[in-house]
């Protein structure tokens, strides 16, 4: 019998006590992972954004769009929710590329209506199924009135799309860089970082240089709460992938237990990661 307490098997003690489901997709992109549940289906909530942003630099780099298109801003795209473009009078016109960042450091679900009117649904699960994610879909747009669910995908297709990322090999090399340039921007990223220690992060206060950033997209509906995207240290990048669903409380707030709960597991692989510099496995 194997005793060790390996780092699939203290994650999953963490998780006994709670009350809900979650799935976990790690990554060193050295050779070791961690799946609990990678291949489960999920409510995207705005993870989905992440993929609408992929399809975008994909037709950009095709040569089919431009980061300088102008989107305009149209009364059938407004929607409650998240984001700053609600503010602004109907008719405001953004670039491609504006309406783009919105849509992911601020999770604007205006600016994701703009972009999927401009790309257009089926260009974006077409650009979907090329990167390889036969269980990822969008299904419609951003209407809480009409529909009740956004997307569909999967732990291990969600990283997927930040794996190739960090390796500059979802698009290319360039195109890759400018998407990682936003998701570094991204404001909601508390179920990663929740419990990281704040000095590793905080360079602009401590004057030291920024020990570790993330490049991530959350999301979060009643279904749902989910985080992902990149973790980089002084020993290299990870990539990680929290998804929750089944959980009793429906509420959003700071403390959610599956915001709580994701934050515990997430310190638990920073911690490994850091104390064998850049592994997740000896």
């Amino acid at each position: 019998m194997d005793e060790r307490l390996s780092l699939e098997k203290r994650i999953k003690a963490e998780l006994y006590s709670y009350d809900g489901e979650m799935s976990v997709y790690i990554n060193d992109l050295r050779g070791s992972k961690v799946e609990i549940g990678a291949d489960e289906e999920f409510e995207t909530a705005s993870c989905i954004k992440t993929f609408i942003l992929a399809c975008l630099y994909e037709q950009i780099a095709a040569g089919k769009c431009s980061e300088e298109d102008l989107l305009t801003y149209k009364e059938s795209h407004f929607i409650d929710g998240s984001g700053v473009i609600r503010s602004l009078n109907f008719g405001a016109q953004l670039t491609a590329v504006n309406t783009a960042t919105l849509m992911i450091i601020v999770s604007d679900n205006i600016a994701t209506n703009m972009m999927i009117d401009y790309l257009g649904i089926d260009t974006i699960n077409e650009s979907i199924q090329r990167f390889g994610c036969p269980h990822t879909k969008l299904h419609n747009p951003i209407n809480f009135t009409l529909y009740d669910k956004l997307g569909t995908t999967t732990p291990r297709e969600y990283a997927s799309i930040f794996e190739r990322i960090a390796e500059g090999k979802l698009i290319d090399p360039v195109h890759d860089a400018k998407m990682l340039a936003i998701f570094r921007k991204q404001h909601y990223n508390s179920m990663i970082t929740k419990f990281f220690t704040p000095y590793y992060m905080d360079s602009e206060d401590t004057g030291d240089d920024e020990l570790i950033w993330v490049a991530s997209k959350s999301g979060s509906m009643n279904a749902c709460r989910n985080d992902g995207g990149i973790v980089n240290t002084p020993y290299g990048s990870y990539v990680i992938v929290l998804m929750n669903k089944n959980f009793g409380d429906s509420l959003y707030y700071a403390e959610h237990p599956a915001t709580v709960f994701g934050a515990k597991v997430s310190r638990m692989i920073l911690d490994q990661y850091l104390a064998l510099e850049g592994r997740l496995k000896l």
